[in-house]
């Protein structure tokens, strides 16, 4: 009867700490579970915040070493193309923006010289603005490809506008005809504050400046 007794005890207690470390382990699993999550989710976030992230790292690596970023005008976001894919537009200051197209494989525009008459940018590059805040100013559109849109080491194509005399930079939609397409708007410098736009023509696969006129205040 001892014996049987002693077996039981025994019985009862295995099964006791059988619990206690099932208990145990689901603990530390949820916790661990748990943690996993939480670096998920700070991994998604930082990816997140680094999605539009535009210095002059990126600009050398995608335009090369003749370009600056500046910050205090910034980028924007937006579908120039009408792909579906996200574009970018990058403020930025440069020396001589011929040199590298063809080791970085972008294209040379000068709309706001071709809407007055003449935009040959190797010959309108060499001229001169009197302004020295304006001198070197350019534009640089990144179409995007893929996935990673604009961020993609190959995208779909990479404009560099220059002779656009700006201060600030948005894209936004433009009325053309009908259609309502994203545009890139400027606010011109000069005492007129004036403001204009340049737009993509899918025709004819090229930019296009319009002024929108003067500041109404």
């Amino acid at each position: 009867m001892r014996k049987i007794l002693l077996l039981a005890a025994c019985m009862i207690a295995l099964t006791s700490l059988m619990a206690a470390q099932g208990a145990s382990n689901g603990s530390k699993t949820g916790d661990l579970k748990t943690a996993d999550l939480k670096t998920g989710d700070s991994k998604t976030a930082a990816s997140k915040t680094l999605d539009k992230k535009i210095d002059n790292e990126f600009v050398h690596q995608q335009f090369g070493d003749q370009f600056t970023f500046l910050p205090e005008i910034g980028a924007s976001f937006g579908d120039l193309d009408g792909d579906g894919v996200e574009d970018v537009v990058i403020a930025a200051r440069c020396k001589n923006p011929m040199v590298d197209q063809g080791e970085h494989d972008y294209t040379v525009i000068d709309p706001y010289d071709s809407f007055y008459g003449y935009g040959n940018p190797s010959i309108t590059t060499t001229f001169s603005s009197g302004d020295p805040a304006q001198r070197g100013l350019a534009l640089l559109i990144i179409h995007g490809a893929g996935t990673n849109a604009w961020r993609s080491p190959k995208p779909k194509a990479k404009f560099v506008i220059v002779n656009l005399p700006y201060r600030t930079l948005a894209v936004k939609k433009f009325k053309l005809k009908k259609t309502a397409i994203d545009a890139v708007y400027v606010e011109e410098a000069g005492d007129l504050g004036e403001s204009s736009a340049v737009f993509f023509d899918a025709k004819h696969r090229q930019y296009r400046y319009v002024p929108m006129g003067g500041d109404m205040e």
